[in-house]
């Protein structure tokens, strides 16, 4: 075994998972997962009767302490491996997640005073609860002019930090008051590794709204926006920003005694998951994106200049990788689209097949649905069950399939969304080209990409675009390590620079995937009804009305 060791730790929706790999090469010694414990909370709050309403996705810090050392354990005991190999631990993780802190570090929602209340535990990423307060930051923002909205493609989304923020002052302002500091989860558990809190310049650019050259939101804004507001940035937020992946310091002794470490390791400033992901899949030169394909996809890309986008979410230089501009955009549910439709959609017979050949629902449907050619279903679905982040920024969308017939079969259904997955990627893809950043390759990594071929073989004939496929399904993780290696150093036997981590860490293999021409055509056609319906459904009231049905209904009850 190489002498140096890393570890990259990605914290993503439903688990963490732990890779401890070879500084020298990248080579994966152990990789461990632990589920968090408690979940996305989404009902109830764990030990209250506490009931929650529709759009919101809680989660329990707790979870996330425990998740890390019992993974770097196992990893450690897998692989056999000395405390003293180990130099450098990189973290990356799900965003905008946030929670409140008080002053030493500790969550608001270990307080018992506080443990009752929602708004004091981790708000997760996909919490969209704070729709009416992003609507309203972003009308707030058009009339004044404010610069920092064409950051972000015209408009703010309710995942971000300061509609997360808003709904908890208007809803329970004693718990924005008792907050010393709103954090990212990611900086938090940099903060728990190393005693020091240092924000992470990728979280805040793309989601708090942070710029390099200008900062957050002026007072003046945020005296605007609500009057409690106005000294924010200064009293809830301000702390010093950190590049990624930059040192941030070394384990305390308590944090590597219960790791089973050495206070000889050094910790990175913390990362997105899905741009870890970017130098993890190797990628590190403009204008090739890629798709971080697991519950939700995001959708990565690099450039040399600044370009203002609409629709695209967030534009940060820096923001991946240093000495470049980096895009974000993104479709809000990948997987859990997917997962939605096995787990409420398939009839009896269908799990008492799958049961009987040995084989998962998703491997059953797969391969029903490749025995359907393009078109043939006479379905059509818009990718919006979980709102809509690119290019219309809009959380109040849902999700619709058009055709359903009584014949209709449940493969034919589980394509279409397959399918409406990547019209979505393609309508993303033309926003960037149209913008002026042309996408000169489209590669792919993530949970999806590695266990779904005919998703893969789909997304390029629809983009009629070559797609290669990251093979390991540890990108995000491999990055974090490549971070943690760059933290340690060249001298303690990492790297000076994530451009030569990258070069020497990465993971070479991969599968390509080249568009069919003829179902590229079939595709073509396909395509311009979806963006039919997209406009006619996106930038339409039907949806919205919908929803405010829904909470109205909510509210009368």
């Amino acid at each position: 075994m190489h002498d140096k060791l890393v570890f990259g730790v990605d914290f993503g929706t439903e688990s963490a998972r732990a890779v401890l790999v070879d500084a020298a090469n990248g080579e994966v010694k152990a990789i461990a997962t632990k589920p968090y414990a408690h979940g996305v909370i989404v009902e109830t709050l764990p030990g209250t009767s506490v009931r929650l309403n529709s759009e919101w996705a809680l989660q329990d810090p707790q979870d996330y302490l425990d998740a890390l050392v019992d993974t770097i354990r196992a990893c450690m005991n897998e692989a056999g491996a000395r405390p003293d190999q180990v130099i450098g631990i990189g973290v990356d993780f799900t965003a905008c997640t946030i929670l409140p802190i008080r002053a030493d570090g500790e969550p608001l929602c270990a307080d018992p005073a506080f443990r009752g209340n929602p708004h004091s535990w981790v708000k997760l990423w996909k919490h969209h609860a704070a729709e009416p307060e992003a609507n309203e930051i972003t009308e707030l923002a058009r009339a004044r002019g404010e610069a920092f909205l064409r950051y972000y493609g015209g408009s703010l989304s309710s995942e971000w930090l300061l509609p997360k923020v808003l709904q908890i002052l208007r809803e329970a302002p004693e718990v924005y008051h008792a907050a010393d500091r709103f954090v990212e989860a990611g900086d938090w558990i940099v903060l728990q590794l190393t005693g020091e809190l240092k924000r992470n310049s990728c979280a805040a650019g793309y989601k708090e709204t942070w710029n390099k050259r200008n900062g957050y939101p002026s007072s003046d804004f945020l005296k605007a926006l609500h009057p409690d507001m106005e000294h924010f940035v200064r009293d809830k937020i301000a702390t010093p920003i950190y590049p990624v992946g930059t040192y941030a310091g070394r384990l305390t002794e308590e944090m590597a005694r219960r790791l089973g470490l050495t206070e000889q390791v050094a910790v990175a400033v913390a990362t997105i998951d899905a741009h870890a992901s970017v130098p993890g899949a190797g990628i590190v030169e403009p204008g090739q994106m890629l798709m971080v394909m697991g519950t939700s996809i995001c959708h990565m890309v690099m450039a040399e200049e600044e370009l203002f986008i609409p629709g695209v979410n967030g534009v940060v230089e820096d923001g991946i990788l240093p000495g470049l501009y980096g895009y974000e955009a993104g479709q809000a549910a990948g997987g859990d689209t997917l997962a939605w439709f096995v787990r409420s959609g398939v009839p009896a017979a269908y799990h008492q097949e799958a049961e009987q050949r040995g084989m998962s629902l998703y491997a059953l449907l797969e391969e029903k649905a490749r025995a359907i050619k393009p078109g043939e279903s006479g379905l059509i679905a818009l990718d919006w069950l979980n709102g809509n982040r690119s290019v219309l920024n809009d959380a109040s969308l849902s999700g619709l399939i058009v055709g359903i017939r009584l014949e209709t079969k449940p493969e034919e259904i589980y394509l279409a969304l397959m399918e409406s997955l990547a019209f979505g990627t393609r309508t993303i893809i033309e926003a960037f080209e149209d913008g002026g950043l042309p996408i000169r390759k489209l590669y792919a990594c993530g949970g999806l990409s590695v266990n779904n071929r005919l998703l893969m073989q789909i997304f390029a004939n629809v983009t009629g675009k070559q797609v290669e496929a990251v093979s390991s399904p540890n990108a995000s993780a491999l990055g974090a390590a490549m971070f943690g290696a760059v933290a340690a150093g060249a001298k303690a036997g990492g790297y000076d620079s994530i451009m030569e981590a990258a070069s020497r860490m990465k993971d070479g293999h991969s599968v390509v995937y080249r568009p069919d021409e003829q179902a590229r055509q079939t595709y073509d056609r396909l395509y311009r009804l979806y963006k039919e319906l997209h406009d006619t459904f996106g930038r339409g009231s039907l949806m919205k009305e919908l929803k405010a049905v829904k909470k109205w209904t909510e509210k009368s009850v």
